[in-house]
């Protein structure tokens, strides 16, 4: 064998070896790609994603979807990250980016799904004070053991302790902090709108001095209705502003979409302020799946969102919830929304 024929025999082999590799060698990336969509005025498995107890549900039409972004295996081969590369409806991303090396992969999906519960917990409060309702001390949770189990329950606002009101949080603290523990109190609250009463035994405060009712609670805008959201599959706090929308389509004064179908997405605070989100263009894929009339978009992820693939549909720029409401009403009167 000549020399040159051995170096193309070894060279062959060493191509033969390394494509072998290629298709199983993991590396420390995984593949994201367009998520599945949710409309926040519709159901899942039959259930409503926005659940109304103590009112009637508007009947609304058209559709307000929050967009996802979905994670593919974890260790891809060498080929399937250069493959996902060269794709425009796949994100390859380092794994330690979507699985935090100090977590489980469980850890990673609970953290995940607080900060969606998070994101349903000021959907709520923007929504509610948008339309007026007044802030009042609410209970989030009665936690099992409770001295307040089976007397208090989750959306109840209370009204006073001890005779005493409790408009806000630090009205609640002060009043508490002056009751010895063991004190049994009268708490006046308001369920779905209609007062009510009860008598709880406090226990100790878990700090400093006085009582607490073993309730956890939040100061936010309190209606005579109750609001429950479930999306079971979706985690992390990209969906504010969708389920901030499709509340106030559900139990506000105005059709927001005029039977369009828009998707967006996009974080939101307490003061109505649309925060940026991750996985951008996949989510503008998700969207043209469903045939989209209008995406919304995070002010944030607009230079992202322009240099993706022109998605067939026009992109609104959203800073704040006021833009997201002024862009669906220029969609429904025919004008083009302030874009990216």
């Amino acid at each position: 064998m000549t020399r040159r024929n051995a170096v193309l025999s070894a060279g062959g082999v060493l191509l033969v070896l390394f494509g072998l590799l290629g298709t199983t060698l993991p590396v420390p990336y995984v593949a994201q790609v367009p998520g599945p969509t949710y409309d926040t005025l519709g159901e899942i498995d039959g259930e409503p994603i926005i659940a109304i107890e103590g009112r009637e549900r508007n009947e609304v039409d058209g559709n307000l979807n929050l967009t996802t972004v979905g994670v593919g295996q974890r260790g891809l081969s060498l080929v399937q990250a250069v493959r996902g590369w060269f794709d425009d409806e796949v994100a390859v991303v380092p794994e330690e980016s979507v699985y935090p090396p100090d977590r489980t992969v469980e850890e990673t999906r609970e953290v995940n799904r607080q900060a969606f519960l998070t994101s349903e917990q000021a959907a709520e409060s923007v929504a509610l004070g948008r339309l007026g309702f007044p802030r009042k001390v609410v209970v989030r949770a009665v936690p099992e053991g409770s001295p307040s189990e089976s007397l208090l329950e989750e959306g109840d606002a209370i009204e006073s302790v001890d005779g005493r009101p409790t408009p806000d949080f630090a009205a609640l603290d002060s009043v508490l902090s002056s009751i010895p523990p063991g004190t049994e109190v009268t708490v006046e609250y308001r369920r779905l709108g209609t007062p009510g009463s009860t008598t709880v035994t406090t226990r100790a405060a878990e700090e400093g001095e006085g009582s607490a009712l073993g309730v956890s609670v939040l100061e936010q805008p309190s209606a005579p209705f109750d609001i429950d959201i479930q999306v079971e599959d979706v985690g992390g706090p990209s969906a504010g502003l969708m389920l901030t929308l499709g509340i106030l389509d559900l139990v506000g004064d105005e059709d927001l979409t005029g039977g369009a179908l828009v998707a967006g997405t996009g974080t939101i605070d307490g003061d109505g302020n649309v925060g940026p989100i991750g996985g951008i263009p996949l989510k503008m894929v998700a969207a043209r799946e469903i045939d989209a009339d209008l995406f919304l978009v995070p002010a944030a992820n607009c230079a992202e969102a322009l240099a993706a693939e022109d998605p067939g549909y026009p992109l609104a720029k959203v800073a704040t919830l006021d833009d997201a409401l002024t862009a669906l009403a220029d969609l429904k009167a025919g004008r083009t929304p302030a874009g990216c």
